[in-house]
């Protein structure tokens, strides 16, 4: 269970343009909307974001949808990994032990990215609805694998909610309507 989001941190991995246009159509706007929410209920709750760009030379930028929502730059990389990226360790803020990743490919960079971090000591969470693969046997193949080696497959909504705890405040009816809208 994400105990609390002062202890929480997200990560966007490689939802870029190139990338999206190869995606299954009818499941990579979800996975979109779905990173959308996750995205502004993190800053209305103050947990930290971090998204990742897979070579943009080649790949393009992240999606302008979740580019124009996203703080500070993509962290660029080559590696499959996040965690042997040059500079993604330093990005991560080393008080929040609870990794939540999302993005694309779900087999590929989020695969080797969750078993790097879990490696190292840190609790990870993949949400399944803020993730795909080209194939959908490759993406329930790495869902499987994360889940026998550790891994949390969460949500979207049930990130949320157990990063508000509670139903009340103005916390709770900003994020309830974004899950509406």
């Amino acid at each position: 269970m994400i105990n609390d989001q002062l202890l929480s941190q997200i990560v966007f991995i490689d939802i870029q343009d190139k990338l999206v246009d190869i995606m299954p159509k009818s499941e990579i706007k979800k996975v979109i909307d779905a990173s959308s929410i996750l995205i502004q209920a993190a800053k209305i709750l103050d947990v930290p974001c971090l998204y990742t760009e897979q070579y943009p030379k080649g790949l393009g930028p992240t999606v302008k949808k979740l580019k124009s929502l996203l703080p500070n730059s993509p962290i660029e990389k080559k590696a499959f990994s996040c965690l042997d990226a040059p500079h993604f360790k330093s990005h991560l803020v080393k008080s929040r032990p609870q990794i939540i990743l999302c993005g694309l490919e779900t087999h590929i960079c989020i695969l080797q990215t969750a078993l790097a971090l879990k490696s190292s000591g840190k609790e990870v969470f993949v949400v399944e609805d803020a993730t795909l693969s080209r194939s959908n046997l490759n993406h329930q193949n790495a869902i499987h694998r994360l889940r026998s080696e550790g891994v949390v497959i969460t949500n979207t909504e049930s990130v949320v909610f157990e990063w508000l705890r509670v139903a009340e405040g103005d916390h709770f009816k900003a994020i309830v309507k974004l899950i509406k809208s």
